[in-house]
């Protein structure tokens, strides 16, 4: 098999440009040896992580065609090419700790972001191409309109740094937007100081409805907001502050159900 063709039910853009395959492999920087490439496709990007030898490289892909170029081209692969379903597969066969890497398939790359916040105690750093869109809105700071549900949930756990832009040209087929590549770095946070679930909820109902004031968007029977997030609006408040409103919330909860 010498070439894959791509599929648009998969959502595949297979990057053709070396320069800034090189430049994206050369991005991953933390010590952490194992490193998993989410969708490889023909392996644009897997030829220069295998040229670094203090990598050990896994790849997971769902494409069965792909996955048969991957063995044919890349026997160094040897038992290391897991063809899975990234968002089911649960990586029992990779080490406790791994770094990520990856041209993220546009169609899934929210759910593949939610995917590493579930593993975000396996998974130290993450250098990834997705929609520009996507990459603006993950690395945007409070205040900005295009911050959001993805900017507070990573960031509460990750150092986000918005690296490059790269054009739609480099690809086959060409996508209809511009691409940019990010990194995640995992912060020093092992916990957060509320109830994580709860911080998830209120960040994700908050944004649900994120034109409306925090005490409208948040408002539930019996439970009102009191200064200074009732007035707000939640792309005006930072990770510190949705923390100090979860936990705010939650003792109002208590207080209501009389404990």
């Amino acid at each position: 098999m010498n070439i894959v063709r791509p599929k648009k039910k998969l959502g595949q853009h297979f990057l053709r440009d070396q320069n800034i395959a090189r430049k994206i492999v050369d991005n991953l920087r933390g010590p952490i040896p194992d490193v998993l490439e989410v969708g490889p496709g023909m392996g644009v990007l897997t030829r220069f992580l295998l040229q670094r030898p203090e990598l050990n490289v896994h790849v997971v892909e769902i494409d069965t065609e792909s996955v048969e170029y991957l063995k044919t081209h890349f026997p160094e692969l040897h038992n290391k090419i897991y063809s899975h379903d990234f968002l089911k597969w649960e990586a029992r066969q990779l080490p406790e700790l791994f770094s990520i890497i990856g041209n993220f398939p546009y169609n899934i790359s929210s759910q593949i972001f939610f995917r590493i916040l579930a593993w975000r105690h396996r998974v130290p750093e993450v250098v990834c191409m997705v929609q520009k869109e996507v990459a603006e809105r993950i690395s945007a700071p409070p205040g900005s309109k295009t911050y959001g549900i993805l900017s507070v949930l990573l960031g509460a756990f990750y150092n986000i740094e918005y690296l490059f832009t790269v054009s739609e040209q480099v690809f086959v087929p060409p996508p209809k937007v511009k691409s940019a590549v990010i990194r995640l770095t995992r912060n020093p946070v092992e916990e957060l100081s509320c109830n994580e679930a709860l911080f998830f909820q209120t960040v994700k109902a908050a944004f649900n409805k994120r034109r409306k004031m925090l005490r409208n968007s948040l408002g539930e029977k019996g439970l009102e907001l009191p200064e200074p997030f009732a007035e707000k609006r939640p792309e005006q408040l930072s990770v510190a502050d949705f923390i100090e409103l979860t936990k705010l919330i939650q003792n109002l909860k208590k207080t209501e159900n009389g404990i």
